[in-house]
């Protein structure tokens, strides 16, 4: 095993989880632990790949062996492939080592994606960011041999293993916000509508006012976390920590403010005209007692309307407070 050769010192750039600079000519950069895990006498391929023209260079312990006693069975079955799968369904890459301790890279290409994190998050910032930039990203089969520490391992299986977990959910606010607020979202109007002409029997269970309460707390948590996920879209861009997306720009633009505003006015509107019906139906009665079957198809709705439209105006402030450019 080779010994570890430290050209660069690595101070706020992942020096928790790199042990140093294994070799730097200017242009290309590879890293790795430091703890006898890998073989640095087999660095070629990597040397090869960056040649080649590609920005980022992943070793792949799972394509290349890993030696018993190398890797806890919990990383190596369960915590490094999830995690690893998250990361490649999330930010639409091919990478399956999310996490190798040995990698190289393009000075520059690196460079220009602005990594913010100082932990061990770096890692895997560095693999997300270049995803994201679309830069060319390649693996190349490493073995990864039982560390020579003299110690029992830093990492700590489940409170690391969650920090990674959040890092992935943080910077793909798609899957956190978007995604889950759209399908609550959906499932609630769906459910909703189809309770107000009448209550409905699907495979005996009767699905009547009580699950139009539901469908409608629905239809509310889903748009809120919908807008949560614009907002972090939003800052997550203005602050560099995700790549510009002209696309998004583009949807913001065509949801301007006073858009925004007008439509919350109209969705209050239509559900004060449905609390208005709900009055004259109660009237109709002579201000009696009522029957909730009926009164409840015809306020629920109303109320909900009212809420979406508060939700769609504030939020339209909010986003447009986002949108203020900054002046340096």
């Amino acid at each position: 095993m080779g010994a570890r050769v430290v050209d660069v010192p690595t101070k706020g750039y992942g020096a928790a989880l790199m042990g140093g600079i294994l070799a730097a000519n200017g242009k290309y950069i590879i890293m790795g632990d430091s703890d006898d895990s890998y073989d640095f006498s087999e660095l070629q391929p990597f040397v090869d790949e960056l040649r080649s023209g590609a920005d980022l260079v992943m070793g792949n312990r799972f394509k290349g062996g890993i030696m018993p006693g190398a890797m806890p069975p919990l990383h190596r079955y369960i915590g490094n492939p999830v995690l690893s799968f998250l990361g490649r369904v999330f930010f639409n890459t091919h990478v399956r080592d999310f996490h190798c301790g040995l990698r190289g890279f393009n000075k520059e290409s690196i460079l220009a994606l602005s990594l913010k994190t100082l932990g061990m998050e770096f890692a895997s910032e560095m693999v997300v960011k270049a995803s994201l930039a679309r830069q060319k990203i390649t693996e190349v089969p490493v073995i990864l041999y039982p560390d020579g520490r003299d110690r029992p391992p830093h990492l700590n299986t489940w409170s690391d293993g969650w920090r990674h977990l959040r890092f992935l959910l943080l910077y793909s606010p798609d899957w956190l916000f978007l995604y889950p607020g759209i399908a609550i979202t959906i499932i609630g109007v769906i459910l909703l509508l189809s309770l107000i002409p009448r209550p409905l029997n699907i495979g005996g269970l009767n699905f009547d006012i009580d699950s139009m309460m539901v469908a409608s707390l629905m239809i509310l948590l889903g748009l809120q976390t919908l807008y949560f996920g614009l907002f972090s879209k939003v800052f997550a861009y203005n602050e560099g920590l995700l790549p510009k997306s002209t696309r998004l720009a583009s949807f913001l633009s065509s949801i301007r403010l006073e858009r925004g505003l007008m439509l919350g006015v109209f969705i209050i509107l239509a559900g004060f005209l449905g609390l208005l019906s709900a009055v004259l139906y109660w009237k109709y009665y002579k201000w009696g007692g009522l029957n909730p079957q009926i009164s409840m198809r015809i306020t629920i709705p109303s109320i909900t309307l009212i809420v979406c439209g508060a939700q769609i105006m504030f939020s339209s402030f909010f986003l447009s407070i986002l949108g203020i450019n900054k002046k340096g």
